[in-house]
């Protein structure tokens, strides 16, 4: 009799203890455990961290990081970590908090404007990302891809269309810039290859001619009579005489370097360049900067007209006064460099 109240004893007290075990694992697995005001918060995990650096920047975020940390040992998070972009909803308890950031990795919206360079480009995609500048410059330029591609030096810059994606944070610099080639080769659909053969046009010859019209002209009612024009010359043989590549031109001598040119002038003419389109007929062997979708479609859809020459509209900034002789184009381009003595620009 007295052995069965012992074993009794025994067998209430496991219970209790079972019970209170259960109930602390019930209330680190299901209770709530965040204590911000937010709805949601983000965390970014890279490829290199460890579980320390994850905890590090869930401490601010949960109200028991010791109650966490005995669920992750527990679902094997702690040795299991994965890299990406993830969110923590407020209320949410420790459970559902591992696998969120265990397997509900989140994209981000990657947006770039106009940049100038593959350099800028990086610079502006690595903030967003996280591979840096220096890796997405190396993919950028990488020459295995380059070639298998089709793309130069001078051209590649033409792939990235300034837009928004959506990617992964986490997403490898090569990833990216596979990324990148698939949405160039979508854009290009059978329309605008069908428009670019009838100008007897190469993608690269497409996109460098919309580069100096988006140079020229940002405003998208004009771009199409812009690009009419520069088809016009094209069509005759006539130089391009295209501002935006002297500029290009110029910035890659070490005397223009940190400078901005405001004034095209005719010691900016002299410089040998392929990219002088006052010297050399026909288009550049590239980009000059990165075109906007609207200027790549003006190319395509360029205006049928008899225009030959344009210059910028004193009176009307931003926009160009149009000229079919090249007297009249001297009396607009009077009109504006009068506006230019008068602002005080001179070079």
């Amino acid at each position: 009799m007295y052995i069965k109240k012992i074993l009794w004893a025994i067998a209430i007290i496991g219970l209790i203890a079972f019970g209170a075990i259960a109930y602390y694992f019930y209330n680190v697995m299901f209770s709530p455990n965040t204590k911000f005001e937010e709805n949601i918060k983000y965390i970014f995990v890279s490829q290199d961290d460890t579980y320390t650096d994850v905890r590090e920047r869930l401490i601010p975020l949960l109200a028991d990081i010791d109650g966490f940390d005995a669920l992750a040992k527990q679902k094997k998070y702690i040795s299991n970590v994965k890299s990406g972009k993830y969110q923590i909803k407020k209320g949410m308890n420790n459970n559902e908090i591992i696998n969120s950031i265990r397997s509900n990795s989140i994209p981000v919206k990657l947006s770039f404007n106009n940049q100038n360079s593959l350099e800028a480009l990086a610079g502006r995609i690595a903030i967003q990302i996280e591979p840096d500048s220096l890796s997405l410059l190396k993919a950028m330029n990488n020459p295995v891809f380059l070639e298998k591609a089709g793309l130069k030096e001078e051209t590649v810059l033409g792939m990235y269309l300034p837009n928004s994606y959506q990617v992964f944070w986490d997403i490898s610099a090569d990833d990216l810039v596979n990324k990148m080639q698939k949405e160039y080769n979508k854009f290009w659909n059978a329309d605008r290859e069908a428009k670019a053969k009838a100008l007897n046009f190469s993608r690269d010859e497409v996109m460098a001619l919309a580069s100096i019209v988006y140079e020229e002209s940002k405003q998208k009612t004009e771009q199409p009579r812009v690009a009419g024009v520069y088809i016009n010359r094209l069509k005759i043989g006539m130089p391009l005489q295209a501002d935006p590549t002297l500029k290009f031109a110029a910035y890659k001598l070490p005397k223009y370097k940190n400078t901005v040119i405001r004034r095209v002038l005719n010691v900016h003419k002299e410089i040998d360049s392929p990219y002088n389109t006052y010297k050399y007929a026909g288009l550049p062997p590239g980009l000059v900067t990165m075109p906007d979708l609207s200027a790549i479609d003006a190319v395509l859809n360029y205006e049928k007209h008899n225009y030959l020459y344009f210059a910028a509209d004193p009176k009307k900034i931003g926009y160009h006064r149009f000229a079919k002789s090249l007297s009249q184009h001297n009396n607009n381009a009077r009109a504006y460099h009068k506006y230019l003595d008068k602002q005080g620009i001179r070079k």
